[in-house]
């Protein structure tokens, strides 16, 4: 569906249902792993972590989207990441919510007022879509993780090194 300036305002988002019916504990750095300066290695990992247990919450109602579309990449949020999306949780303002209108499943920030709702894009290519009474709606499920591929190609964004 596209917008004002002819953009297109929907993600396809590909749904499956999350199977926790498996368990896999891997081996978990208990200590944290340093995103500023290194600390020294752990001789050994003695911590396991299952991720059906840590990121869902609430088995029937969690799903997992794909995303398709660049309307959140600000947030670091690109095609081919995928959403944990719990449809369990009451939305609130500024949550990041996969919502339905007019049919099309789209990702973006929900802004809601006393009476009105804004859907936020995090691209400023995009415009905030006002969700009019004419419009079918729905905040389909509040996203509560977001899995990104960090070995696949991306665009340079820094060029001094």
């Amino acid at each position: 569906m596209p917008d004002s300036s002819g953009h297109s305002t929907s993600a396809h988002i590909d749904i499956f249902s999350a199977d926790v019916s498996s368990s896999l504990a891997l081996p978990y750095a208990d200590n944290g792993i340093q995103a500023g300066f290194p600390s020294p290695a752990q001789d050994y990992i003695n911590e396991s972590i299952d991720l059906n247990r840590e990121i869902i919450r609430h088995p029937a109602a969690t799903f997992y989207g794909r995303v398709e579309g660049d309307s959140m990449i600000d947030e670091g949020i690109e095609t081919g990441d995928i959403l944990v999306i719990d449809r369990s949780i009451e939305p609130v303002d500024g949550d990041l919510s996969v919502c339905c209108i007019d049919g099309e499943f789209t990702l973006k920030r929900i802004k809601l007022e006393h009476d009105r709702v804004w859907l936020i894009p995090s691209n400023e290519t995009f415009d905030p879509i006002l969700v009019t009474p004419d419009k079918r709606f729905e905040i389909w499920g509040v996203v509560t993780y977001t899995i990104k591929q960090n070995r696949r190609p991306r665009k340079k964004r820094h060029t001094n090194y």
